[in-house]
């Protein structure tokens, strides 16, 4: 067996596992793991592709030394950021854990309250938690954390790529340090992700706190790819005619995709709840119309965590085709055996999206990884010129050509000054401790890895700010403690989290409950959900419920939609591939007619000849080629700096790709401003009226607005990338 020392050195019960797993070798990433955490104190980081035998490489050595050596708390803290991958990796490992007699808890929402106390009455080896699972025990249950976790060994984040750049990432490295503190442990840390292409900064991300170096594992296996990108154009209904030509369109689109996935094993990705939604409806209703079995399920956040786990078991061991429709739900690493087919309807907003979503096809021996894109998009003649372009496409393929072609993926944007979070762990330390003076407040969450960017004058005036709010009272001995108005806050369970999370009501068909949606509907409507569809019987708004019945009526979406963010990068490759001549294999013959109907429309309008151009009238177009971020810079500066002295009279954002914008100033003289504008503006706080303070966070409404101010300047705005991409320099070094 090669890596035949490394294994050598594995628990009995792991070598027997692997045995019966009947492994030949080692994978590159486990030996190397083994390597590191053997023979090292470092903590570790494995950056390898999906499949590739990371949950085992962090397990295998870490599970040998509490064999060897038992632990007298939980020896092993896995951190997951969905409850389905924690319930997935439960499964993966319990086999494992079965032989070595090593317990496996898991601990979340859905797990009861008797299992939960019987590992606090004996805290023992691998606990699974989500961080909002890990912050409730934090603050709720102080005077356990030492008895749980005082031997700890090894904390594992998983999918360390959805934490890192997120608030929630700031959460989990605030808890590490807390945990560290309150249980007097010094575990080792072990991160898990597949797409990283960053590794320094992930590395830095890791250690954060601790003294320990980082290693990373990066096995640089290649992957087959079997990728194809098929369009779909949908035809402006302005008559009856063209009514039916779109429905015919429509129809044709939802057909291919029922015809390409009924089959077999297959994922579809949307970027959105409702599209998941309405797609499951589609194919549910040509089943029926064809007489065929339904095989389809639909799998995002709101879906009750029954019909989630019904269709994971459906795709990973039914025994037919099964197809669902996902979002980011089933983009994480959640094992589904092995799917035949992937399919992203649009496009992916990022590489790292992406990468994940090829990840969950080809996952066993050499199969390939292959993933279909289908862009569907109006296409209406007499719209405005960019309203022309298939924005979608062009971000598919320029998705595709920077990840297959250079490796590259979004470099992480790190929060500088995350005041929402800020306030949170301020207000949860509070709760775990009970009182505090105000130096010890400070000092306890000052020195968390994440607010060392804040000044001690800062958060002073953030606590001045808390206590004229009534978020915390003073004592008559001076001492902090939560006040009335925190109370209110604290104590509810949606605390427990940093992402937005908007007010859900719970859906029941008789007992049985299907999910939740947030736009709530009187009785008598009718939406989808899991893919069928709902009448309203009863809506209970004390209880947060609504009651349903199974329906045949029109559908709407009870989500409120958000875009993801797009890179500078990104956008100028979409930039070049309108500019290029290039031809991608991978595209069918709709997509090439249709690029190449674009690039043509690009090069006779002067589209790309300058950021600015004419449009008609006292109107101009605006294409910064820009990411979302600093397209945003771009818009304040117009509505903020410009608007009076240029006469403007409209500025309407077409985010990320272009502006329209309507006013006196010519294309030339706009364009000349923008740029003198942005050499004179030092500080991007100069974008912002004095009165305003937009919000980036959860909770950065109970922070003084003046440091909100601060915060957005420096994380939601980008003056130095926006002046690079208005420059044509590539965007690789700016957060987008």
């Amino acid at each position: 067996m090669s890596g035949h020392h490394s294994f050598s050195r594995l628990a009995p019960f792991i070598q027997e596992y692997i045995y019966r797993k009947q492994w030949d070798s080692l994978r590159e990433a486990q030996v190397e793991a083994c390597r590191v955490l053997f023979d090292t104190p470092h903590h570790l980081l494995i950056a390898s592709g999906t499949a590739s035998g990371k949950t085992e490489a962090a397990f295998f050595p870490a599970l040998t030394e509490l064999f060897e050596r038992p632990s007298e708390s939980v020896g092993i803290l896995y951190i997951g950021p969905l409850k389905a991958l924690i319930n997935d990796q439960f499964e993966r490992i319990t086999e494992l854990l079965r032989e070595g007699e090593v317990p496996v808890w898991h601990w979340h929402g859905d797990v009861s309250q008797a299992e939960k106390t019987k590992l606090m009455q004996r805290p023992c080896g691998v606990l699974q938690i989500t961080p909002e699972s890990l912050e409730g025990l934090l603050m709720n249950r102080p005077n356990a954390i030492p008895a749980l976790f005082h031997d700890l060994r090894y904390i594992m984040i998983d999918e360390v790529h959805a934490f890192m750049g997120a608030d929630r990432g700031i959460q989990v490295l605030s808890q590490l340090t807390r945990l560290s503190r309150m249980a007097s442990c010094s575990p080792r840390r072990i991160g898990l992700s597949a797409t990283l292409s960053d590794y320094d900064t992930a590395a830095r991300w890791l250690g954060a706190g601790t003294k320990q170096p980082v290693e990373v594992v990066s096995p640089q296996g290649g992957r087959k790819l079997k990728l194809s990108v098929e369009h779909f154009s949908f035809p402006d209904a302005r008559n009856e005619r063209e009514a039916e030509h779109l429905e015919l369109a429509k129809q044709n689109y939802h057909n291919f995709i029922y015809d390409h996935t009924h089959r077999k094993k297959a994922l579809i990705f949307t970027n959105s709840r409702s599209d998941a939604e309405l797609t499951t409806l589609e194919m549910r209703r040509i089943a029926a119309k064809r007489e065929e079995r339904d095989v389809f399920h639909v799998h995002h956040g709101s879906i009750s965590a029954m019909l989630r786990e019904e269709t994971e078991a459906a795709l990973r061991s039914g025994p037919g085709p099964a197809v669902a429709a996902a979002t980011v739900t089933l983009e994480l690493g959640i094992d589904l055996g092995e799917l035949e087919r992937v399919i992203q309807l649009g496009a992916p907003y990022s590489c790292s999206s992406f990468v994940q979503r090829l990840g969950r096809s080809g996952r066993r021996g050499d199969m390939a990884s292959e993933m279909m894109f289908l862009v569907a998009e109006e296409e209406d003649e007499e719209a405005q010129l960019p309203a022309r372009m298939p924005w979608t496409l062009l971000r598919a393929i320029a998705v595709i050509e920077l990840y297959v072609r250079e490796r590259w993926v979004e470099p992480l944007d790190l929060r500088r000054k995350p005041v929402g979070v800020l306030y949170h762990q301020t207000m949860s330390t509070l709760k775990s401790i009970g009182e505090a003076e105000p130096a010890e407040l400070a000092r306890a969450v000052l020195t968390l890895p994440s607010f060392r960017g804040f000044e001690p004058e800062e958060y002073k005036q953030l606590l001045q700010y808390l206590l004229q709010t009534d978020h915390i009272q003073q004592t008559e001995e001076g001492t902090l403690i939560i006040g009335l108005g925190g109370e209110k806050v604290v104590n509810n369970f949606r605390f427990y989290a940093v992402f937005k999370d908007d007010e859900e009501h719970a859906v029941y068909n008789g007992s049985e409950e299907i999910g939740s949606i947030t736009t709530v509907p009187p009785p008598g409507y009718c939406f989808s959900l899991a893919g069928k569809l709902w009448k309203v019987e009863e809506v209970d708004n004390k209880h947060k419920a609504v009651y349903v019945k199974s329906s045949r009526g029109k559908v709407d979406t009870l989500w409120l939609g958000a875009g993801g963010d797009v890179h500078t990068r990104v956008m100028q490759k979409m930039r070049q591939v309108l500019e290029d001549s290039t031809l991608y294999p991978y595209l069918a013959p709709g997509a090439v007619n249709r690029l190449e109907r674009a690039r043509r429309l690009a090069r006779e309008s002067g589209l790309l000849q300058s950021p600015v151009i004419p449009a008609g009238g006292d109107s101009v177009f605006i294409l910064p080629w820009a990411g979302s971020k600093q397209f945003r810079t771009l818009e304040r500066l117009l509505k903020h700096n410009l608007y009076e002295s240029m006469g403007l009279r409209q500025v309407v954002p077409m985010e990320p790709y272009y502006m329209v914008v309507a006013g006196r100033a010519g294309a030339d003289e706009l364009l000349t401003a923008i740029q003198a504008e942005l050499s004179e503006v030092r500080d991007a706080e100069g974008l912002l009226d004095a009165s305003e303070a937009p919000y980036l966070g959860k909770y950065d409404e109970f922070v003084p607005p003046e440091l909100v101010r601060r915060a957005f300047a420096v994380d939601g705005l980008d003056l130095k990338g926006l002046k690079a991409a208005l420059n044509g320099v590539p965007g690789d070094g700016f957060a987008g």
